[in-house]
């Protein structure tokens, strides 16, 4: 198990074993990195703990359990989590601020407790099996079974495989905010911590200027807490407002030039380079770029190892590039993911507005908007209106999820020729039904921030840098961030077609205006494009009725009507071939095959 996970941490290992339990960490050297080598114990030895992640305030606990009598033997932030489990028992983990997946041994209790942080920041999957349990980091240590039927239906639904579900039958993820406690032979879940967004009454009052101001004051200290390391720490610098204040942030408490990395493409309306050397010249950085030629096969298979369950967020594609960058030169790097789904960073949010208003009239304009031809754009004018006019008369979760939704029902049944009484949209409907209390656009941000966040965009972004041993950190993310962001009205975040509206005032005297007010950036790939191009004849290799026959799971002809169409240019039909070719090439690789440590990265041949 612990070979599998090599990647992850490479720079040393450790096994702690005491009769039928044993826990084994690779290690990724950040914190201490004499000292800090995990499993690492109490005074007493009673309690081990192995982590993976960070935790931003362990100084302040250390302090605050030394004065209690507490005695250290490093200067881990790991080492801190078994006393304050010695300390306050499950009350710990509300008590950590930081991204953290981890397993503690109680010696005395016989009980183990596994814990993943408030926001999922850190894969954790356990594996419950004739009065075994079994738990890792990724899917690839853990034995497979057969794949969970349902978890296939949310796949095709969302493009991602949604918690608590893992794609194998048996074998589940510990949702954010989660304790598992194993004692006995038996296990049970306990919620530790739920970032709510604010009733009607709680929203926050205080003047935009004053809030921006406070707002700004809040990401320094989260990008101060995020920069703590005992090696180089860079950015990940899209162009974008979300990463590009951290830029700004980060550089303002860098001691030396602070290093940034962008990823561009050939083609010219894809490409980022520009917004972010910008941002770069101002502050200074040791900027890096990288230009993705479009050699897409090459990566499309890499991809297909690093994750270890199907995932078809195509901008894991340049994640993953930029991850391999960044690798050359430093360990770890900030990430901007989390400030689109808590202070409203996309057109979905405003679409929810507009639909309000517009629902029948985009119900009489659907027929037209099905006859736009598709383009090659990065989210076209027809793909918008096509989705706009399908979903607008829907109720408001529906709606959302509408606008993102990969197969319909009556596709999907289509597609796997049967049809399924499961509903993956009642997963979104139970954390929607939590939040009664909160406006309407924070409900539906709270649903994002439950689910995609956690499992798309987080999945993507630490899967891409681990699969490079580059640890990525998340400093919207952090509570000194989010309890501000989860009491703004609605006003501040989204009016019209402007999105973002307090970051975009908090951000306006530490960036230049083109980047503040300009569009939404972001890793995305021209995959429309490729698929009508240089990519199409490996999606029809991939994808072809003698490959699909074996595995068993897809309609040969649906399957080729979907790439004709697309090819065609009757439909961006992008986003749903890139998932069934991301199946069908993790099934090759994790299923039809044993998958063993991840390889090392051959980019050469890709990267200019």
């Amino acid at each position: 198990m612990n070979a599998k996970l090599a990647h992850r941490g490479p720079d040393s290992e450790g096994v702690f074993l005491d009769g039928g339990v044993g826990i084994a960490a690779r290690r990724l050297s950040i914190i201490d990195l004499e000292t800090g080598d995990q499993p690492l114990a109490n005074e007493d030895g009673r309690v081990r703990v192995a982590q993976n992640g960070e935790i931003y305030n362990y100084r302040e606990l250390r302090t605050e359990l030394t004065a209690k009598g507490h005695r250290f033997t490093s200067h881990s932030d790991t080492e801190v989590i078994a006393h304050l489990y010695e300390e306050y028992g499950f009350d710990f983990a509300a008590r950590l601020r930081g991204m953290f997946a981890l397993a503690i041994w109680d010696a005395n209790e016989r009980r183990l407790i596994l814990a993943r942080d408030r926001f999922g920041i850190k894969p954790l999957y356990y594996r419950l099996d004739g009065g075994e349990l079994r738990f890792a980091s990724e899917l690839r240590a853990l034995p497979r079974g057969e794949v969970d039927p349902e978890a296939l239906e949310a796949y095709l639904a969302f493009n991602f495989v949604p918690a608590p579900y893992s794609i194998f039958q048996g074998t589940s993820k510990l949702p954010p905010g989660h304790l598992l406690v194993w004692e006995k032979g038996t296990a049970r879940l306990e919620r530790f911590a739920r970032p709510l967004p604010a009733s009607a009454n709680e929203l926050r009052k205080e003047p935009a200027e004053a809030l921006a101001e406070e707002l700004r004051a809040r990401m320094r200290d989260s990008v101060r807490a995020h920069l703590v390391s005992d090696v180089p720490v860079g950015v990940f610098l899209s162009g974008g407002v979300d990463s590009s204040l951290l830029t700004a942030l980060a550089a303002e408490e860098s001691t030396g030039p602070l290093r940034t990395f962008t990823i561009g493409f050939e083609e010219r309306s894809f490409d980022e380079t520009a917004g972010a050397r910008k941002v770069a010249e101002r502050y200074g950085t040791d900027h890096h770029e990288l230009i993705l030629r479009p050699e897409p096969e090459l990566l499309l298979r890499a991809l297909a190892e690093v994750f270890d369950e199907p995932f078809a967020d195509s901008s894991a594609l340049p994640t993953y590039l930029v991850s391999e960058l960044a690798s050359r030169d430093v360990k770890v790097c900030l990430s901007g993911e989390g400030g689109d789904e808590l202070f409203g960073g996309y057109y979905t949010y405003a679409a929810d507005l507009l639909a309000a208003r517009l629902g029948p009239i985009a119900r009489l304009a659907r027929p037209f908007a099905e006859l736009l031809p598709s383009s090659n754009a990065r989210i076209s004018f027809d793909y918008k209106a096509k989705r706009f006019t399908r979903a607008a008369h829907l109720p408001p979760l529906e709606r959302h999820h509408g606008w993102k939704e990969i197969f319909a029902p009556e596709l999907r049944s289509e597609l796997r020729d049967r049809h399924s009484a499961f509903d993956p949209v009642d997963l979104l409907r139970a954390r929607f039904a939590e939040t009664e209390h909160a406006e309407m656009l924070s409900r539906l941000q709270d649903v994002d921030l439950g689910t995609a966040l956690v499992d798309d965009l987080l999945v993507k972004t630490d899967r891409s840098s681990m699969a490079h041993s580059l640890e990525a950190r998340v400093p919207f993310l952090d509570t000194v961030v989010t309890g501000l962001a989860l009491a703004l009205p609605r006003r501040l975040k989204v009016s019209g077609l402007n999105k973002k509206i307090l970051l975009r005032r908090a951000a306006e005297p530490l960036l230049p205006r083109e980047v503040v007010h300009g569009k939404k950036r972001g890793f995305s790939i021209p995959a429309a494009a490729w698929l009508r191009g240089e990519l199409e004849p490996f999606a029809r290799e991939v994808l072809a009725p003698g490959a699909l026959r074996r595995q068993g799971f897809f309609a040969p002809e649906v399957v080729t009507r979907l790439l004709d169409r697309h090819v065609a240019r009757r439909e961006d039909l992008s986003r749903q071939l890139w998932g069934l070719i991301a199946f069908t090439l993790w099934y090759e690789g994790h299923v039809e095959k044993e998958p063993g440590p991840l390889r090392s990265a051959r980019l050469a041949a890709v990267v200019a």
